[in-house]
This record gives structure tokens, C-alpha cells and sequence, in this order.
């Protein structure tokens, strides 16, 4: 897993940047104990893995 934009990550589930800012705001306590602020534009592998595993974002495989 790499770090990735939160733009990147809105792509790649198919929805707004607005959406994803939101869906983010609901997990807001778990990451920010990732280290992830609002403000925040590239998310860290840890926070990348947390959101596609809970968001259910399918990647590429060079992606992974």
C-alpha cells in the first residue's frame, strides 16, 4: 500500500470530492489518530488501507 491523494480515492470509489470529504468527516476520530487532519490532501498507507478496507474501494493492482 501506498499514500494517495484523497482525490485519488474519490475516483477510484466513483464519487464526488464533496462525498468523500464527507464520508471522511464521519471517520474523523480514526483518523485522526493516523495522523489525519481535514486539511490533509495525501492520506498515509495506513489511512489509504483503513479507507479502502472500509469504504470498500476496489484498486488496480499497481495501485497495492
Amino acid at each position: 500500500m501506498k499514500a494517495m491523494y484523497k482525490s485519488e480515492l474519490a475516483r477510484l470509489a466513483g464519487v464526488s470530492a464533496s462525498t468523500f470529504r464527507r464520508y471522511l468527516n464521519s471517520r474523523r476520530d480514526v483518523l485522526a489518530k493516523m495522523g489525519v487532519s481535514a486539511r490533509t490532501k495525501m492520506l498515509p498507507p495506513k489511512a489509504v488501507r483503513f479507507v479502502v478496507d472500509d469504504y470498500c474501494i476496489d484498486l488496480p493492482d499497481e495501485m497495492q
